[in-house]
């Protein structure tokens, strides 16, 4: 080829590449709710009018798509609202940081904050000071969150946020900034909740991007001083309205206990909240209705799409839904609340009187892909509650959790990171699940002492 056509050839491939890859587009009853209540309502923080427009949204939905005793259950609960957060290191380099602040941050002082920036290495660090040590300072816990298909790392780290804040303010800190709980190595803050102990002073509580976090260690290596400036103006609410959106595909014999499937319809504000958790909501609604394409189930399925669960306890919808629904039987519970990848993982909190159910499902699932694995199922937060009271059964549908962390709580958290030959395979496992256990004749009962939610 001469050097003429072979100009012209590239010239033509290169007009005819696109200039950014096209969104994918799904289909079906799963894809057509992520897509819609991330597109027509966007970010759900919880007790904010977006989670309010969104309940109403879910009603409509549901009633649409056939479900019956379509309800919304309001209650009153703790929020936060978002402010103002900027942060740079002043000294001994000047550097902007990306910052963003953590739910249940109160805000610097007016003007912000200038400070002395103190490095730790990790949470117990931060737990060896001595108390009084950093009176008027501003904490920096540093971490190594990595990637695990199951997401076990969020466990340990993730206490770095939850209890961090707390743990500093007891050692006198004016405020505390972290390393988000986070697996990915974008510019992108994680947010999230903490919680301060009671009687401890809450203080203004932030999380830096992963790469901004190196950026510190890096400082912190270097042996001088650091000071900061910082900013945080977040603060909590109280006795802001908050609700859980219900729904039934009634079984053929309405006497048995009943099966949950949980999600949660709040999200933070920094995405549309699409993988957490619009996708699980769509999985669960999606199923059920899957589940009974050949006929009515024997048990009513119920899925609960909660409020308040990124706020949490102790108000939060898995509270009230158990306190509002005490009286009624339920037999098992499951949750989708881990994004929209493929699910790989079997667990199972039954009693042995019902192996015979419990080898049904294996055998569903593994022409799937999914594969049983010991040890307990502990359902999610949405039905914790319900699990711990009335002591249910638990299935786990463990999905893979690799790449979750990259987007969990942050701006990134968004429609185009849905897969949707993902999202309708865990769509065709949880069907197959349900298939099995809504048709289940008898009791259903969990192993006692395992599992629940906790």
């Amino acid at each position: 080829m001469n050097h003429k056509i072979l100009a012209a050839a590239l010239g033509a491939a290169v007009f005819a590449s696109p200039v950014c890859a096209t969104p994918q587009q799904g289909s079906g009853v799963a894809w057509d709710i992520v897509e819609g209540l991330t597109t027509e309502i966007g970010p759900r923080p919880a007790g904010s009018p977006a989670e309010a427009r969104a309940r109403e949204w879910s009603k409509a939905k549901l009633e649409e798509l056939g479900f019956r005793n379509v309800a919304i259950e309001t209650f009153r609960t703790d929020a936060w609202t978002r402010g103002e957060e900027t942060a740079r290191l002043t000294s001994p380099y000047v550097q902007p940081l990306a910052i963003t602040a953590l739910g249940n941050s109160v805000p610097t002082p007016e003007g912000g904050l200038k400070a002395e920036l103190v490095y730790f290495p990790t949470l117990d660090a931060l737990k060896a000071a001595p108390e009084g040590s950093l009176e008027g300072k501003v904490a920096f816990v540093d971490h190594a969150m990595r990637p695990t298909q199951d997401g076990s790392g969020y466990g340990p780290y993730g206490d770095v946020r939850r209890s961090g804040p707390s743990i500093a303010s007891k050692k006198g800190a004016a405020a505390i900034i972290i390393r988000s709980a986070g697996t990915d190595s974008h510019r992108n803050p994680h947010t999230g909740v903490t919680k301060f102990a009671e009687g401890v002073s809450a203080i203004p509580s932030g999380a830096v991007s992963n790469p901004d976090a190196d950026l510190i260690a890096r400082v912190a290596a270097r042996g001088k001083p650091i000071a900061i400036e910082l900013t945080l103006t977040g603060k909590p609410f109280p006795d802001a309205p908050s609700g859980n959106v219900i729904g039934e595909l009634p079984g053929r014999d309405p006497s048995l206990p009943m099966i949950l499937l949980g999600c949660h319809l709040d999200s933070w504000d920094l995405g549309t909240g699409a993988i957490d958790d619009a996708s699980g909501c769509a999985i669960i609604t999606a199923a059920a209705l899957q589940a009974q394409r050949d006929g009515k189930l024997l048990r009513t399925v119920r899925v609960l799409w909660a409020g308040n669960e990124e706020m949490g306890p102790p108000i939060g919808g898995a509270q009230d839904y158990a306190r509002r629904h005490a009286a009624e039987a339920h037999a098992l519970a499951m949750e989708s609340d881990f994004g929209a990848d493929r699910i790989w993982a079997l667990r199972l909190s039954l009693d042995e009187a019902n192996a015979a159910l419990g080898d049904k499902i294996k055998a569903a699932l593994w022409p799937l892909g999914v594969v049983y694995h010991p040890g307990p199922a502990h359902g999610g937060a949405d039905i914790s509650a319900i699990i711990r009271d009335q002591k249910l059964a638990v299935i786990d549908l463990g999905q893979d959790g690799t790449h979750y962390f990259d987007l969990h709580h942050t701006p990134d958290d968004t429609l185009d990171k849905v897969d949707p030959d993902a999202l309708q395979q865990n769509v065709d496992v949880w069907a197959a699940t349900l298939k099995v256990i809504a048709n289940a004749p008898g009791e259903i009962a969990r192993v006692e002492g395992e599992g629940g939610g906790e």
